[in-house]
C-alpha cells in the first residue's frame, strides 16, 4: 500500500476542461478587479513594502533621530563584526529559539492527538489550552515575574515547602532564557495545538482502516500516515512559530529587560535598545535587516523543505 503525497502535483483537468477556449481579455472586468484589489495593494505597499525599503536605507546611514542623517555605507555593516553585544543577541534568539520550537510543536502534536481521540469533554480541553493564548503578552510576563521571583515568588515558596531551595530563575545567566522559553511554550502551545488538530481531522479514516486491515500498528500508522499527510500543517506551524520566536519582544521586556548581563536580549530587543535607547537609528535598521534576512532565509529553507515530493510505503 502505497501513499503518494505531492503537493505540487497541478490538478488533472478533464477532456471537456482542456477543449473549452481560453477566455478571451475583458478590460472592463480587469479594471473592476483591481479596483476591488486596490485597496489592499495600497495597504501591503504602504504599510510593509516602503517600510521595509525605509529601514534597509537607513541601515546606511548614522542617525539619532535629532541630526541629519549622515550617509556612511557599509560602516554599520562592519561595526557589526565588533560588537559584543549584538554578536551576543544573534546567539540568545537562536538559543531561544532550539529552545521554543521543538518543546512547543512536540507538546502541541501530543496535545492534538490527545484530543483528537474520542474522549469526554474534549470540546472545553480544547477551550482550556486555548486561553493562555488569547492573554496579553505583557499581563502574562508581569504574572510569570512574581511566580519566578526569587524571594517573593509563587514557585520557591512551593518548592521550599519540600525543602527544596529554588533557584534565581531570572537573575541566574542559566535559567533566564529557559524560564523566558517556558513561559512562551506555556503560552502558543494550545493555539499550534488548534492547526494540528486540524490537519488531524482532514486524514481521510479509510487510511487507518486500511492500515488496520494490513495488520500496521500504531506506531507504523503515526510515522507512515499521520506524520506524512500533517505536513501542510506542520509547514504553516514552523514558518509561524520560528517567525515569532525571532521577534520576541514583549515577554522579555516586562520580566527580564534582557538581563542578566544581556543573557535574554535576542537581536529584536537589541534592535529596540539601539533605536530608543542608544539613539542609534542607523544601526539598529541594519540589525533589523540582519533580522529580515535570517527570517527570510530559513522561512525559505522551510518551504524547499517541505516542497519535496515524497512516496511512504505501508508494505
Amino acid at each position: 500500500m502505497q501513499i503518494v503525497h505531492d503537493i505540487d502535483r497541478p490538478p488533472r483537468q478533464s477532456a471537456a476542461s482542456r477543449s473549452r477556449p481560453a477566455r478571451r481579455w475583458d478590460p472592463k472586468t480587469a479594471v473592476e478587479a483591481y479596483g476591488m484589489l486596490a485597496p489592499s495593494i495600497i495597504g501591503f505597499a504602504v504599510f510593509l513594502v516602503v517600510p521595509i525599503l525605509v529601514v534597509v536605507a537607513l541601515s546606511f546611514f548614522d542617525w539619532n533621530f535629532l541630526s541629519d542623517p549622515e550617509f556612511t555605507g557599509l560602516e554599520n555593516y562592519r561595526e557589526l563584526a565588533g560588537d559584543e553585544r549584538a554578536l551576543q543577541s544573534i546567539g540568545n534568539t537562536f538559543y531561544y529559539v532550539l529552545l521554543n520550537i521543538p518543546a512547543q510543536t512536540v507538546l502541541a502534536l501530543l496535545l492534538a492527538l490527545a484530543l483528537n481521540a474520542k474522549i469526554k469533554a474534549r470540546g472545553a480541553f480544547r477551550v482550556i489550552y486555548v486561553l493562555p493564548w488569547m492573554a496579553m503578552p505583557v499581563a502574562l510576563g508581569v504574572i510569570w515575574r512574581w511566580l519566578f521571583d526569587p524571594m517573593n515568588g509563587g514557585l520557591n515558596r512551593f518548592l521550599e515547602l519540600f525543602g527544596i531551595d529554588g533557584a534565581a530563575w531570572l537573575t541566574d545567566t542559566n535559567w533566564a532564557m529557559p524560564v523566558i522559553a517556558s513561559v512562551n511554550i506555556w503560552q502558543y502551545t494550545g493555539y499550534t495545538m488548534l492547526f494540528f488538530l486540524a490537519g488531524l481531522q482532514a486524514i481521510p479514516g479509510q487510511l487507518y482502516e486500511a492500515a488496520n486491515v494490513d495488520g500496521a500498528s500504531k506506531a507504523h500508522q503515526f510515522f507512515r500516515i499521520t506524520l506524512p499527510l500533517l505536513r501542510p500543517a506542520m509547514l504553516f506551524v514552523l514558518i509561524t512559530s520560528v517567525i515569532g520566536s525571532f521577534q520576541v519582544f514583549d515577554t522579555i521586556h516586562v520580566m527580564t529587560a534582557g538581563g542578566p548581563d544581556g543573557a535574554t536580549a535576542t537581536l529584536n530587543y537589541q534592535i529596540y535598545l539601539e533605536s530608543f535607547t542608544q539613539r542609534n537609528a542607523g544601526y539598529a535598521s541594519m540589525l533589523a535587516v540582519l533580522l529580515f534576512a535570517i527570517i527570510a532565509a530559513i522561512t525559505l529553507a522551510q518551504v524547499l523543505f517541505f516542497r519535496k515530493r515524497t512516496v511512504y510505503d505501508f508494505s
